[in-house]
């Protein structure tokens, strides 16, 4: 198998990526730098920095809040080009559906659907421009699968494959790719930074906070970052890459068995891996 480098990517050299202050951002923009392409990688909490990697690829890093659009704008306009985007900025909330407040259902919304579409405009109309261009938004298994008690991180990630399947169909016709890459439990920060809501006196309080430990648990134990890292490397040397991507022999297997059964049979699938001893 021939070692991927920049060299053999049909884009370019030039990598942008969101959300790389950590977790599988931070593996993106260093697995990139590493492969000889030249970084750009932005987080909201992250110092102005810039690395040499062997091979000639560098990760220079900067401070940008994908949902404020001057401080997109500025850092991507001040980029000599985009070959490639890798989005990975999110966050997550956690909660009863019907309790969650609606300033968090909000927030979870702008970060991970219009963070996304802020950085598009900007980026979008230049791979246009170009001729040529890779796209890549890290979605989830949770943009295929309803999860309960996350179900406005899953209303996210369902919003970003409509999405993104689209950008593909309108931008082809350019000479542009775009690609979801769709990762299961991960062993990431994003574990600890979720914001989970749930009243004390809430029905749903004792199988709320058992099914977030549950899922906590299976992330803690999940795939390493590296895994949708060397995922995002490999899309990047293709020059027709697939719409989507399940990271992991056992998501893209579940996926295969939900698409064959009912509705009804993958509700009660679900509410076993994710409402543990749930009697609703």
């Amino acid at each position: 198998m021939k070692k991927m480098t920049a060299d053999r990517s049909p884009y370019g050299k030039n990598v942008f990526v969101t959300g790389a202050s950590s977790g599988i951002g931070k593996a993106c923009a260093e697995a990139f730098a590493a492969a000889g392409f030249h970084v750009v990688g932005v987080s909201r909490h992250i110092e102005e920095d810039e690395r040499l990697f062997e091979g000639g690829g560098s990760l220079r890093t900067m401070p940008m809040d994908v949902t404020d659009a001057e401080a997109v704008h500025r850092v991507v306009s001040g980029m000599e080009q985009v070959d490639i985007a890798v989005l990975c900025a999110g966050m997550g909330v956690a909660g009863p559906a019907e309790e969650l407040p609606m300033d968090l259902a909000r927030l979870q919304m702008e970060v991970n659907y219009f963070g996304v579409l802020q950085v598009a405009s900007e980026i979008l109309p230049r791979m246009r421009e170009q001729g040529k261009g890779l796209f890549m938004v890290m979605s989830s298994i949770a943009g295929k699968v309803p999860i309960p008690m996350q179900c406005h991180y899953s209303s996210s990630k369902y919003a970003l494959e409509a999405y993104v399947e689209a950008v593909r169909m309108e931008m082809k016709p350019f000479g542009v790719r775009a690609v979801l890459l769709e990762p299961g439990d991960t062993k990431t920060g994003f574990t600890a930074s979720r914001q989970s809501n749930v009243r004390e006196d809430s029905p749903y309080a004792g199988i709320c906070r058992t099914s977030v430990a549950r899922m906590e648990k299976d992330e803690q134990n999940g795939r390493p970052p590296e895994s949708a890292s060397d995922v995002a490397l490999r899309m990047s040397m293709r020059r027709n890459p697939p719409v989507r991507v399940a990271i992991g022999f056992e998501y893209k297997l579940l996926m295969f068995i939900l698409r064959l059964v009912p509705d009804r049979m993958k509700s009660w699938i679900l509410g076993l891996m994710y409402l543990p001893g749930w009697k609703g």
